[in-house]
C-alpha cells in the first residue's frame, strides 16, 4: 500500500501450487516493482528471475491485470531440484488499495478471496476463515475445481486462510545480544517488545522501565508470549525469571547464561519455592543447543531458530 500511494504500481507474485521439489511452498509470495524486488522470495534462481521479468511485462501492460505462469523446473528453467510451480502474477494498483488496507490491519482470522474476471481480480476479505491456509481454487458456488491443475475462468474463485495474529516476543534487555535479538525478529513472524531499565538505553524500538516494573510487567505475560531475558544485571535476571514461572503463563521463558548459571539460577529457585514443574519451563541455556558461539549474531540466530520450531510444530488448531 505504501510503494502504491507513492505512484508505483507494484505485481505480486504468488506461488499458488507447488509439486515435487520446489524452492518454496504454496502461498510464497514476492513484490515487483518495474525496477526491483521490492520483498519477499519465491525461492530465488532461475525461477524468481524469470517471475520478474513476467511481473515487469504485466505491469507495462494495460489490458490486463494478472497472469497464471506454469513453470516445469527441470525441463524448462534447468533447475536442479525439477517439480512443478504455478504462479499467480498481479497487477496491485490504487484500485488495490481498500483490500490492502483491510488486511494490513486486520487482527483476527480471515479468508483472502479473489474473484477471476477477464481483465481482473475481485480481491476482498471474508471474516469466516477459510479451513487451513493452504490456497484453494473453487467454483462461484464454493465447490473444488476438477481436475489435478485446474485453470480459473470467469467467476472461480481463490481462497486462502491467513491468520494475522503474531506471537509476542518480550526483550528483556537492550544490551548487545537484546540488540542482535531484536534485529533478526524484525522480519520474522513476531510482535516484538523490548525493554530495559537503564535510561541510556531508550531508544527506537527499546522502552524503559524501572526494574521493579519490569519484574511486575514479567509476571503478567499471557499464554501465547515468549521472554527472552538478557539484561545487563544477573540479580534483575532472576527476578524476571521467577516472576514469569511463577505465574506459569507464557509459554517460552528463555534465560541467557552458562550451564554454571543455570545451576545456580535452579537451586535459588527451588529455595524460593518455586515447583518442579514451573521451574522446568525454563529454557536455559537460551537458543537451539545445536548451534554454538557467543558471538550476539549467533545467540540471535539460535533463538530465532528454536523459537521458529517452537510455532511450526504447534497444531493446526492451535
Amino acid at each position: 500500500a505504501d510503494h502504491i500511494r507513492s505512484g508505483r504500481d507494484v505485481a505480486l507474485v504468488t506461488v499458488l501450487s507447488a509439486e515435487g521439489s520446489t524452492p518454496r511452498e504454496v502461498g510464497a509470495r514476492m513484490l515487483v516493482s518495474p525496477d526491483r524486488r521490492l520483498t519477499g522470495t519465491i525461492g530465488g534462481g532461475a525461477l524468481e528471475y524469470r517471475a520478474e521479468d513476467q511481473a515487469r511485462r504485466l505491469l507495462a501492460r494495460h489490458d490486463r491485470a494478472w497472469a497464471i505462469q506454469d513453470y516445469p523446473l527441470g525441463p524448462f528453467l534447468k533447475q536442479c531440484c525439477g517439480g512443478f510451480v504455478r504462479l499467480l502474477l498481479e497487477r496491485l494498483d490504487e484500485t488495490s488499495l481498500p483490500w490492502l488496507d483491510e488486511a494490513a490491519h486486520a487482527t483476527r482470522p480471515y479468508t483472502l478471496t479473489a474473484i477471476f474476471h477477464a481483465a481482473r481480480l475481485e480481491r476482498g476479505l471474508r471474516y469466516a476463515q477459510w479451513p487451513g491456509q493452504i490456497i484453494h481454487l473453487v467454483d462461484a458456488d464454493g465447490r473444488s475445481l476438477p481436475g489435478r491443475r485446474p485453470r480459473p475462468a470467469e467467476g472461480d474463485r481463490l481462497m486462502e486462510g491467513i491468520d494475522p495474529r503474531k506471537p509476542r516476543l518480550v526483550i528483556f534487555g537492550a544490551g548487545h545480544v537484546g540488540q542482535a535479538v531484536a534485529r533478526q525478529f524484525a522480519h520474522l513472524p513476531f510482535v516484538v517488545e523490548q525493554y530495559d531499565p537503564r535510561p541510556e538505553a531508550a531508544g527506537p524500538g527499546v522502552a524503559t522501565y524501572s526494574e521493579d516494573e519490569l519484574v511486575e510487567m514479567a509476571g503478567l505475560l499471557g499464554d501465547d508470549d515468549f521472554a527472552c531475558i538478557l539484561t545487563h544485571s544477573h540479580d534483575l535476571d532472576y527476578r524476571l525469571t521467577h516472576a514469569i514461572l511463577d505465574a506459569a503463563t507464557a509459554r517460552y521463558c528463555g534465560l541467557i547464561g552458562s550451564r554454571s548459571k543455570k545451576a545456580r539460577f535452579l537451586a535459588r529457585l527451588a529455595e524460593d519455592g518455586l515447583e518442579e514443574s514451573a521451574i522446568a519451563r525454563l529454557t536455559c541455556p537460551i537458543g537451539i543447543p545445536e548451534l554454538k558461539g557467543k558471538a550476539p549474531e549467533v545467540i540471535a540466530v539460535a533463538i530465532a531458530a528454536q523459537l521458529l520450531q517452537m510455532v511450526q510444530d504447534e497444531p493446526e488448531d492451535g
